[in-house]
């Protein structure tokens, strides 16, 4: 059986008609007779081609405000039909259905009109019932008939329709039929959300329709792949790929520093998912520096991220490491001119956009889905358990080193002193063993606990962190509380000088 179809007729009913008028004259270069409806018909009359409207194919008008126009059994037996059964092929002729071998939709942008704000109305009007029909019937019946889904693809069927003048084979329109179905399913899965916003049915659906092949997965033996839409989040200015850790550190690096927007000048330094250096300043050189200093050691291969303009001073601080990526709103044309030096550092302009509001990772022979940890602490949600209060300077930095550790994996304790960060002990099966880490840690870079604060992700079931905290000189402690066993930390405090605030929200960070 020949597979190799010549097309003869199209079927264009589209939203968008950007990019279509080369399609359309093609199609009329290559003697093909056009079916349309609506604003797509007069586009194509506009152009001064020749069109059948759908009514005189179905001889009904377009009612119900439009939302019925191709939804007929002359349409979608001019698609469905199977040009190898003669049964069909009599139907066809019996019926004065014309055949159809070529459909070209564009649907109704749900998304868009979602992320718009519009009215529940207008999104509803919004679900396209033809367009999507439509779809689905060409790309069923691949066999005969090739489909168009979206205005992301004119170029590549354009490309077909000239280089092969008119002719499509199985494989092509296979391979349309799978752009078809990714699109019905993608538009279909952007509804279910909509209306399961709040998640009442327990059926997950995800869809991603941009991705990239990375280098490889976590480690060079692993396949990897990025499945999102990378340029709605950045600009990458320069250096080479981004590979599968780099991302999940950029993803790391990103929300951490989203904690301190519209604050002063700040830098991080992230190293596998957690933050090594973190400094708050006048200047984001300054920031930079003492960022730096917190650990020059980890800093090394590291991730790199500002909240403000890096220029062109902390630029020349930053050439002198080893880093993989710099993040910034913006870089100076001085910063840029030093920091493209290294061909493959990777710089990114982070834009304003909006991270998910839920957070996906596969467990066991399924995946686990929660709300995104969202909280803030901030000071007007501290209770002060213990008799010494702590000053305003160490409120500042309980906060500062509070939010550090809802993001540092857990089990965590955070040391800060004066807005930069001395030490975190990080993803440690104790609590103890994480504090201790973290004050060995310090001491090694020579940082002075005295009068540094602590934080904790999560409550202290028995007073020995708060004794180890005070006997290296931390004079304030951040933690959630919620342990039946409270007072005995409290108590610590109270009999030794040091300030404690519960803030009544664990961070744990798995």
């Amino acid at each position: 059986m020949n597979t190799t179809k010549t097309i003869t007729s199209a079927l264009i009913s589209v939203f968008s008609k950007d990019g279509l008028e080369p399609i359309v004259k093609e199609l009329h270069k290559q003697k093909v007779t056009i079916y349309s409806t609506g604003g797509t018909e007069k586009f194509i009359k506009d152009l001064g081609i020749p069109v059948i409207p759908v009514e005189d194919v179905t001889s009904y008008p377009s009612i119900l405000g439009g939302r019925v126009k191709t939804l007929h059994p002359k349409v979608f037996g001019g698609i469905l039909n199977r040009q190898h059964n003669e049964s069909d092929v009599a139907e066809l002729k019996d019926f004065d259905i014309p055949q159809i071998d070529l459909v070209v939709v564009d649907l109704y942008p749900f998304e868009k009109t979602v992320a718009s704000g519009a009215s529940h109305q207008d999104i509803i009007e919004k679900i396209d019932i033809g367009g999507i029909s439509l779809i689905r019937a060409a790309a069923k019946n691949y066999a005969d008939v090739i489909c168009v889904s979206s205005v992301d693809d004119y170029s590549e069927f354009l490309e077909l329709l000239k280089t092969k003048n008119g002719e499509t084979t199985e494989a092509d329109r296979k391979h349309f039929a799978a752009k078809a179905f990714n699109v019905s399913s993608h538009y279909d899965s952007a509804i279910f959300n909509y209306f399961n916003a709040n998640h009442d049915i327990a059926s997950l659906k995800i869809s991603e329709t941009k991705g990239q092949v990375l280098r490889y997965g976590e480690n060079p033996h692993q396949k990897g792949f990025f499945f999102g839409d990378f340029d709605a989040m950045f600009t990458k200015l320069h250096g080479k790929e981004l590979s599968y850790n780099n991302l999940l550190d950029v993803d790391a690096a990103v929300n951490l520093i989203n904690e301190f927007k519209n604050e002063a000048p700040t830098f991080a330094i992230l190293k596998h998912n957690n933050a090594c250096g973190f400094a708050q300043r006048p200047s984001i050189h300054q920031a930079y520096v003492d960022a730096l200093e917190g650990d020059p050691v980890s800093a090394f291969g590291g991730i790199l991220i500002s909240n403000t303009k890096i220029d062109k001073a902390t630029a020349e601080e930053i050439h002198g490491l080893f880093c993989e990526v710099v993040i910034a709103p913006s870089f100076s044309k001085e910063a840029l001119d030093i920091l493209t030096g290294k061909k493959n550092r990777i710089l990114l302009i982070l834009k304003d956009a909006e991270l998910s509001q839920t957070t996906v990772r596969t467990c066991l022979n399924g995946v686990l889905v929660q709300d995104r940890d969202t909280i803030t602490d901030a000071i007007e949600h501290l209770s002060y358990t213990t008799n010494n209060k702590p000053s305003q300077n160490e409120l500042e930095d309980l906060i500062f080193a509070s939010k550090i550790c809802k993001h540092t994996k857990s089990n965590t304790i955070v040391l800060v002193k004066d807005k930069q960060l001395c030490a975190s002990g990080t993803g440690q099966t104790s609590r103890v063993d994480a504090l201790n880490q973290a004050i060995h840690k310090a001491q090694s870079f020579n940082f002075d606990l005295n009068g540094a604060v602590m934080a904790s992700d999560a409550f202290f079931p028995f007073p020995d962190c708060v004794e180890i905290a005070k006997n290296a000189g931390l004079t304030a402690v951040i933690q959630p509380g919620g342990s039946i066993k409270d007072q005995l930390s409290i108590d610590y405090c109270n009999d030794n000088g040091v300030a404690m605030v519960f803030t009544g929200t664990r961070h744990f960070k798995h």
